[in-house]
């Protein structure tokens, strides 16, 4: 990393504007510790993988400026890219060859000697659930397995910084278990960054130290995992309303059962609790007899946050 800076992601108003005016990115600030698991949250299309594209030098940015461990993305491209390493959601592997081929050839692209290649290929088969289908052909593996050796081959160079978008998308569920097991498994990996783009809830609680919300190219919110869910309190009151919606809101409040916090998306009314139990809520809003087709209590969630700060959902 270069000795003048010490974060290992440095973004600064970073801008993409397509042709035809379409901004996918909209000036963005955020820093990542060196070490930290960072996350990139929000739905499809929200701008997630043009920012990784920019920091991975695949995109030229419009405005504003990024380095990778030091490096500047736009006047250093080969400092970032040697300093880092890429998993993008397409799959990148040669299906045709073997695994352990595609490790070596890998490595030797990025300069190293056959005995190097040889060490590093034997430093992740065992750790990545590999050995027994590394010398087989690619074509041959589940796709929980294919995602392991993408992500192995990114490890090979041995990078400041490895960026993972969407890691996980279209896998089972065991795979897909297994695979956050895996990159929670890194952090034992001494000086790795990890920044990751997801649009799952429990990736993002499960992996990330910080997350960005990111909502129409735009960072909503910016914080821990715990720190965004403590926001909306222990519990929320989720009220299914039938009628007036900003009527039922007023009478809340009125009553103390509701604050500023309160809100709604579409006909359903989302009350977070503070100072109370969950329960005491629902009864005192059953008592009030108000148009209210369905109640509910339970614990806040990052879509919740999501919610909350822009109005629409996370879910794809």
């Amino acid at each position: 990393m270069n000795a003048n800076h010490t974060s290992a992601i440095q973004v600064e108003k970073l801008t993409k504007t397509y042709t035809g005016g379409v901004e996918a990115v909209s000036g963005i600030d955020f820093t990542v510790a060196p070490g930290e698991v960072f996350g990139l949250l929000g739905p499809n299309g929200a701008g997630k993988s043009t920012t990784v594209g920019m920091l991975t030098t695949t995109i030229a940015p419009t405005a504003g400026r990024a380095r990778v461990a030091g490096f500047d993305v736009a006047t250093d491209p080969i400092g970032a890219r040697r300093a880092s390493a890429v998993v993008f959601q397409e799959p990148v592997v040669d299906r045709s060859l073997t695994g352990r081929r595609n490790l070596d050839v890998h490595g030797r692209l990025w300069g190293l000697d056959a005995s190097a290649v040889t060490e590093r290929i034997a430093a992740v088969v065992g750790p990545f659930g590999l050995g027994e289908a590394i010398d087989r052909p690619v074509e041959s593996y589940s796709g929980g397995q294919r995602r392991r050796l993408e992500i192995a081959r990114a490890l090979i160079a041995e990078p400041q910084v490895l960026f993972l978008d969407e890691p996980t998308v279209g896998l089972d569920p065991r795979f897909r278990f297994e695979l956050l097991d895996l990159i929670a498994g890194l952090r034992a990996r001494a000086g790795i960054t990890i920044l990751l783009t997801t649009h799952y809830l429990d990736e993002a609680e499960q992996l990330c130290d910080r997350v960005a919300i990111v909502h129409k190219g735009r960072i909503v919110a910016l914080d821990s995992p715990a720190a965004l869910l403590a926001q909306l309190g222990r519990e929320i009151v989720e009220l299914r309303v039938d009628g007036d919606v900003a009527r039922v809101i007023t009478s809340l409040r009125a009553q103390g059962l509701a604050g500023d916090d309160a809100f709604a998306v579409g006909a359903t009314l989302h009350v977070p609790v503070n100072g109370r139990p969950a329960s005491e809520t629902v009864a005192a809003i059953s008592d009030l007899r108000l148009a209210v087709a369905a109640i509910t209590a339970r614990p806040p969630t990052l879509d919740d946050v999501y919610l909350r700060l822009t109005g629409e959902s996370l879910a794809a």
